[in-house]
């Protein structure tokens, strides 16, 4: 007759785990009694924080990690808090202090900060709607209240969270490649080698990079000159798109910026509409830093035109001051997803896409964590006004810090303040020195405040000229803290320059 099976018992939530590592409702006390143990040690470090950064180099901080013997576990917690605080706290880069104006980093909001907690010890994937519930509803209930916000039909636009602007171009630029291909004929490759992007010169590099990882390569990116506000020039679009169709060569995207990363300039919209509706070419808007004048109860005109567009990149994670990630790609009609629909029938099988709530299929991802549980807790704690008085207080930061440059004679302003960012030189009068020397004289001063731990600023380099850059992202920043980095800047330039003199090369 053969071995009996054993009875089946259900296990009670008073049985031990298997392993009492793992979260599970036997371990849940422990899990408590540790998360409240490492956010009061993070607390502690955050009240301590007195600059952005400490000024270690990766030489100093090299050894020490290398020293780590990942094969011998320390066995607690408590001591793996002790080493992550001489590892990386102690020396990490703090975003929140309000002399950080270097990169696009925002303060988080503390509601999204703290909800953390549910993301990652829930642990939802976002694929399915079998994996993620509520969750998935949640995202969309996001995703219409974005497409609202742009200026989108809700009924008919659809959206997708991601990454980061990174993914959310890729994503767009993958979409309109598509749709542009299926009306060429002759084999693929052939078709695609045809394609052209268009994007301003100062466009963000993941519009170059989605070229070369779509196929096409990176020179089907074209760079269109701007004007003296670094916003694209449309007469120059006109003139370049004519001389490509003429070669034999196919519009397949429009890709404008609302917000560049250096000058915070926004590409003229509703001209750039126009020419896209002339050539039937997609219309692609990066706002993945100026997405916050969505919510801008002073400056939201500046995002006219935004709302003719086909597709939108949003951070959140930049100017609705969300931790990193929190990005999403927004399209004015959610059909379009179809063109890059895939199925698996262990997944998301193509017979029950109609009925189903899954996301998968318009995703660049598969495992995908609740990012939007961060934004949707934000919204429902402090509510979308208050964020965008944030960024209306970092614009107008801006505008006054334009101010303070100019009144000081060794800082010459590269361009007008456009969002939160202040890009120019440290030339005082009669300097005499090589273009190169003084492009050295800009590093020299960044990595001098670093180090000093004073401040965080950033550099870039326009026209062969290498330029300093605020970037402000932190409402809690003040204009005394501006005026202090600026001279902190002015004293560090007059250092370098009097070791120079002194015989220390640049």
């Amino acid at each position: 007759m053969g071995t009996p099976m054993p009875s089946m018992q259900r296990v009670t939530v008073d049985s031990p785990p298997g392993d009492s590592s793992l979260l599970c409702a036997q371990t849940a006390a422990q899990f408590e009694t540790e998360t409240a143990r490492v956010v009061s040690h993070v607390a502690a470090q955050l009240s301590t924080v007195a600059s952005p950064a400490t000024g270690a180099t990766p030489d100093q901080l090299r050894p020490a990690i290398e020293a780590v013997d990942l094969n011998s576990p320390l066995g607690n917690l408590t001591e793996a808090l002790e080493e992550i605080q001489h590892l990386y706290l102690r020396d990490a880069i703090y975003f929140h202090d309000t002399r950080y104006a270097a990169h696009l980093n925002c303060p988080v909001a503390i509601p999204a900060a703290a909800i953390e907690a549910v993301v990652t010890s829930v642990n939802t994937s976002m694929d399915t709607f079998d994996q993620s519930a509520g969750a998935t509803l949640i995202e969309r209930k996001l995703v219409d209240w974005t497409a609202g916000l742009i200026g989108f039909d809700v009924q008919g636009a659809d959206g997708i969270f991601t990454s980061g602007g990174t993914q959310s171009n890729l994503q767009a630029m993958l979409i309109s490649r598509n749709i542009a291909a299926s009306k060429l004929d002759g084999p693929l490759p052939h078709r695609l080698s045809r394609l052209r992007i268009y994007c301003s010169a100062d466009a963000h590099f993941s519009i170059r990079d989605a070229a070369m990882l779509l196929g096409l390569g990176s020179e089907a990116a074209v760079a269109i000159p701007t004007d003296c506000l670094h916003r694209m020039d449309p007469a120059a679009l006109r003139r370049q798109i004519d001389a490509d169709l003429q070669a034999g060569l196919q519009p397949m995207s429009i890709s404008a910026t609302a917000g560049t990363t250096d000058f915070g300039a926004i590409d003229p919209l509703l001209e750039l509409r126009r020419i896209a509706s002339e050539h039937g070419t997609w219309l692609h808007v990066d706002a993945a830093y100026g997405c916050g004048l969505l919510i801008s109860r002073h400056h939201r005109s500046r995002l006219a035109g935004i709302e003719s567009a086909d597709s939108v990149t949003v951070d959140y994670h930049k100017s609705f001051f969300q931790p990193i990630g929190s990005s999403a790609l927004i399209l004015a009609r959610g059909r379009d997803f179809g063109c890059i629909a895939h199925y698996a029938e262990y997944l998301n099988p193509r017979s029950e896409a109609a009925g189903s709530a899954n996301q998968v299929d318009k995703s660049l991802q598969t495992t995908r964590r609740f990012d939007a549980l961060k934004l949707w807790t934000t919204l429902r704690t402090l509510g979308a006004d208050r964020l965008g008085s944030m960024f209306d207080q970092v614009i107008e930061l801006a505008e006054m810090a334009e101010r303070e440059v100019a009144l000081r004679d060794e800082l010459r302003l590269a361009a007008p303040v456009q969002l939160s960012t202040l890009v120019f030189a440290f030339n005082p009068p009669h300097l005499s020195l090589s273009q190169a020397q003084k492009n050295q004289l800009a590093d020299q001063i960044r990595h001098r405040l670093y180090a000093s731990g004073e401040a965080m600023i950033a550099a870039t380099t326009h026209d062969g000229e290498r330029l300093l850059k605020l970037t402000l992202l932190n409402p809690n920043t003040s204009l005394s803290d501006i005026s202090a980095i600026l001279d902190a800047i002015c004293k560090a330039g007059r250092e370098v320059l009097s070791d120079f003199e002194a015989g220390v090369s640049l």
